[in-house]
């Protein structure tokens, strides 16, 4: 399948998302769309995808002009998209997941015995390991990924369109992601990858196009290198920010005989101190446990038995309001369905999160406040911006600017998930100097140079255990890899049976 964008615009007030774009995505390749947040990557594939109508321009799918007023339409003329966050339904089983915009037969019920069979055989060809009875809720984010894109291939697409598909996904699943997007690009379909990873770009592009601010900053044909790419895209090489040590005397999180789990897991940490100032990573394979610390750690998960405590302050069973009082910040990896409220404006969330005497919104402060932090934080909108209109970096960005000041612990999944190598770096510039005005930094994150780079101790969780806390001074890259793959060395005790199935509380 053949598609040409011609002169494709597109904007969002005053914010030109897609500025005169031309570009031909051919049948049996991998096209790579690179460009820092915000330059317009995921606009063109909401368009193509059929989730956006553009401003002026024309597609065309075979040399015939086409309009698409749905993602139903892109379906139907073989285009889908797999979204960085599979646009799944968590109360489905996979099987029901799989079946979800099938063309009904006719009578009443679809043929589940057959798609089951359609979805095992479909799953062994790309080497998947998937239960049809399992619930998607259930699923790391990685597996939701592999039913999302098998769906796909059942409704007979003949272009992916893949927007950061490698972001929180463990390794053993991006080797598999890999070798199904090569097996479908032998096939003859169109693959187009948006990436912030060169890695992932250099490994699997035939063909790179870079935007910057909505245009064609320029084509390459692959291998074009790193350090051209990186200069297409920014138009200056860019450092990772100074890492100064910032560890300081004093407590700031404590762990004492903790155990806590969910419905996969039970694990137990016998003692955890983390200090004012320190970053501690969290390492380990998808769904191994590191969120379940972390949301421990911020009082939306009980633990089964232990002390929680935050500067001396003992908040075991307590709700998350008197983590959030004492100072625990928690920004969690879903930005859309988490993190932020879809439908409420930049303004509006300012307003949400600042502190009021009464009952009623001042809402010219709000704005006044909406703008501080816009400038403030580099936020790409305006403060009457809906957040789900505003990128993966600038929603990052909005999250950062709501949490107070004067955080005691701040628990982060993911934080460069889906970011460019820009916004990465100075999201880090703001963590950090966090860190050297006292505040403790837990961090989950898949990218072990992240984890290396930007860390004081790792914790590895792997096969229900937790290693102790490793000094990044005593790691390396195949080191810590190998921790995570099992080879723990020197772990804590396993965890015991729970007792009881772990309580959450409300957010």
């Amino acid at each position: 399948m053949r598609i040409e964008l011609e002169r494709i615009a597109k904007r969002f007030g005053s914010v030109r998302a897609s500025d005169d774009v031309s570009l031909v995505l051919q049948a049996g390749a991998v096209h790579g769309l690179l460009g820092e947040n915000g330059a317009g990557k995921s606009t063109l594939l909401r368009i193509l995808g059929g989730f956006l109508r553009p401003d002026a321009g024309r597609l065309l799918f075979d040399g015939r002009p086409v309009a698409l007023g749905s993602p139903a339409d892109a379906l139907a003329a073989g285009v889908g998209v797999l979204h960085q966050e599979p646009l799944d339904f968590p109360s489905l089983t996979v099987l029901e997941s799989f079946l979800v915009a099938r063309p009904r037969p006719a009578g009443v019920f679809l043929p589940r015995r057959a798609a089951r069979a359609e979805l095992l055989a479909l799953a062994a060809r790309f080497g998947f390991s998937v239960d049809p009875d399992e619930q998607v809720a259930r699923l790391t984010l990685g597996e939701r990924q592999q039913i999302e894109l098998l769906r796909l291939l059942s409704l007979g697409v003949r272009a992916l369109l893949l927007d950061e598909p490698t972001t929180g996904i463990s390794a053993a699943q991006q080797e598999a992601l890999f070798a199904a997007l090569r097996r479908l690009k032998d096939d003859g379909k169109a693959v187009v990858l948006v990436s912030h990873k060169l890695s992932d770009v250099e490994a699997l592009c035939d063909r790179v196009t870079v935007l910057r601010q909505g245009k064609v900053a320029g084509e390459a044909e692959m291998p074009a290198g790193a350090d051209r790419l990186v200069a297409l895209m920014f138009g200056k090489a860019l450092a990772p920010p100074e890492r100064a040590p910032t560890a300081a005397e004093g407590t700031a999180l404590a762990l004492e005989d903790v155990a806590f789990g969910d419905h996969r897991l039970d694990l137990h940490l016998p003692r955890l101190a983390v200090r004012r100032g320190e970053v501690l990573g969290l390492a380990g394979l998808e769904g191994s446990g590191q969120r379940l610390l972390l949301r421990l750690a911020a009082g939306l998960l009980r633990p089964r038995r232990g002390r929680v405590a935050l500067g001396g302050a003992d908040l075991t069973g307590r709700p998350y309001r008197a983590f959030l009082r004492a100072g625990a910040g928690y920004l969690p990896a879903d930005r859309a369905r988490e993190g932020l409220i879809p439908g409420l404006t930049l303004e509006e969330h300012v307003a949400l999160r600042a502190p009021r005497p009464g009952l009623l919104l001042h809402l010219r402060e709000s704005r006044r406040a909406a703008e501080r932090a816009i400038e403030a934080f580099r936020i790409r909108g305006r403060p009457e911006t809906r957040v789900e209109l505003l990128s993966g970096g600038n929603q990052q960005r909005t999250q950062l600017s709501l949490l107070p000041a004067d955080l005691r612990v701040l628990l982060l999944e993911h934080p460069t998930r889906g970011l460019d190598l820009d916004s990465s770096r100075w999201v880090w510039e703001q963590l950090l100097a966090r860190c050297q005005g006292g505040t403790a930094v837990l961090f989950a994150s898949s990218e072990l140079d992240e984890l290396l780079r930007y860390s004081d101790r790792i914790l590895v969780f792997s096969g229900g255990r937790i290693s102790r806390p490793v000094p990044v001074a005593e790691l390396t890259l195949d080191g810590l890899g190998r921790m995570i793959s099992g080879e723990l060395g020197e772990v804590e005790e396993r965890a015991p049976a729970a007792a009881r199935p772990p309580a959450e509380l409300p957010g």
